[in-house]
């Protein structure tokens, strides 16, 4: 029982203790300006968008809502926690970008499981549906 929590739990968690990590870092500026601004608010998508799926899958993939508010808490927390380490700042932008991420990954998991069901309903009636087996040796029947 153990194991299986920390099987579900242990990633988002990780991930979690990852960015918390990162955030403590001082000014991680790489000189690239404008390239490196977006490049960062990509990422900061990414990860959020990741850590999304990581407690929608800790949820067994039926509490879109709370993986989601677990989510922009966390993101809402870590750009508090950068307001007190030196050269970094924290952003309402940045949680909005950081919501954006989860949004994105959210719609890519709806269309992801709609995709299947399609395919798991078109597998189920074409092996109930006697047009799609194999044709009689006789014609007329």
């Amino acid at each position: 029982m153990l194991m299986g929590l920390l099987w579900r739990f242990g990633p988002p968690l990780a991930v979690m203790g990852v960015i918390f990590a990162l955030s403590a870092q001082a000014d991680l500026n790489s000189g690239l300006g404008l390239i490196d601004h977006i490049g960062r608010k990509l990422v900061h998508m990414a990860e959020y968008g990741l850590l999304f799926l990581l407690w929608l899958r800790a949820f067994r993939w039926k509490a879109a809502g709370a993986a989601a508010g677990i989510t922009i808490a966390y993101s809402a927390t870590d750009e508090f926690h950068q307001t007190f380490v030196h050269g970094r700042v924290g952003t309402p932008v940045d949680v909005l970008i950081d919501s954006a991420g989860v949004l994105l990954a959210y719609l890519v998991f709806r269309a992801v499981r709609s995709r299947r069901q399609r395919r798991a309903r078109a597998t189920s009636s074409a092996a109930r549906s006697p047009e799609r087996t194999a044709p009689s040796m006789y014609p007329n029947q």
